[in-house]
């Protein structure tokens, strides 16, 4: 199951995202938010990022205007690793590489049409493990720095 979540900046796309995933047979959980009113980007990261690290989402999407905020957010939650992505080689390397399991994207700076292949790279670009999963490990160790 994929979690998605959007503030208001982020609504249009997070539409066309579920539209996507959902033509691609993904079974997907919308947290919000379902109108481009104002609200807090905080809300939806920790909804999503709760659903990813306690294991009943294997990914997480989200989006706000730039994606930051959301990725800063996601990245506070235990077993969280946010990427904010700006393009599709980025979401390869995010996955492949770092094993990123939420993705942040931002509607204000990333065309629909590159959002769309980010997505579908992210979700079908597998964890290489090896020397990268040593690196991985490294990144929930460390707590109180």
């Amino acid at each position: 199951m994929i979690a998605i979540g959007a503030d208001h900046a982020g609504y249009e796309i997070k539409e066309k995202i579920k539209e996507l995933l959902i033509s691609m047979k993904k079974e997907i959980r919308d947290f919000g938010t379902y109108s481009p009113d104002p609200v807090d980007y905080p809300d939806f990261a920790h909804e999503v990022s709760k659903m990813v690290g306690s294991g009943n989402a294997e990914f997480g999407i989200l989006v706000c205007g730039t994606g930051i905020g959301m990725s800063m957010v996601a990245n506070k939650h235990k077993g969280i690793r946010a990427a904010n992505v700006e393009s599709a080689a980025g979401a390869k390397f995010a996955r492949s590489h770092n094993n990123a399991n939420v993705l942040a994207v931002g509607a204000r700076l990333t065309p629909w049409g590159e959002v769309e292949k980010i997505v579908k790279v992210f979700l079908s670009t597998p964890f290489e493990g090896g020397r990268h999963q040593r690196r991985v490990d490294k990144i929930h160790t460390l707590t109180n720095l």
